[in-house]
């Protein structure tokens, strides 16, 4: 049929049903000692984003798309633009420098892993949970 077939028929393609990260929202500096301490229970993921940046809008859908760790981590999401002093804080406490995107893993109140920009694309978090 080609792809002009394909654009203009009238029966639609199955998609790929899309992966959902079950986000929660980091928009306050108390989440940050909550997060560190919930890390002694299970690993905690804390993911950097700039709502103004194409590639961190191309890494945040790449990293969605493939995400598995539902049950398995507490999945936080940091908008950089509303929310810079959490950042600033975060990279303070953690010892991790700023970048964005951003992916941190938090386990027994450390750092165990952290990555940025093409990296995260390339991060299998079952390997590291």
């Amino acid at each position: 049929m080609g792809l002009f077939g394909n654009l203009f028929s009238k029966t639609k393609a199955t998609k790929k049903e899309k992966n959902s990260v079950p986000w929660i929202a980091l928009e306050r500096m108390e989440q940050l000692d909550e997060i560190i301490q919930k890390s002694n229970e299970k690993p905690q993921l804390l993911f950097k984003h700039s709502t103004t940046c194409g590639i961190s809008r191309m890494v945040l859908n790449i990293f969605s798309d493939n995400y598995s760790a539902e049950n398995v981590v507490d999945a936080y999401f940091l908008d950089l633009h509303a929310h810079r002093a959490i950042s600033d804080e975060a990279a303070q406490r953690l010892g991790v420098m700023h970048q964005s995107p951003q992916l941190i893993v938090i386990k027994n109140e450390q750092v165990t892993y952290h990555a940025s920009h093409g990296a995260i694309t390339e991060t299998t978090l079952q390997e590291l949970l």
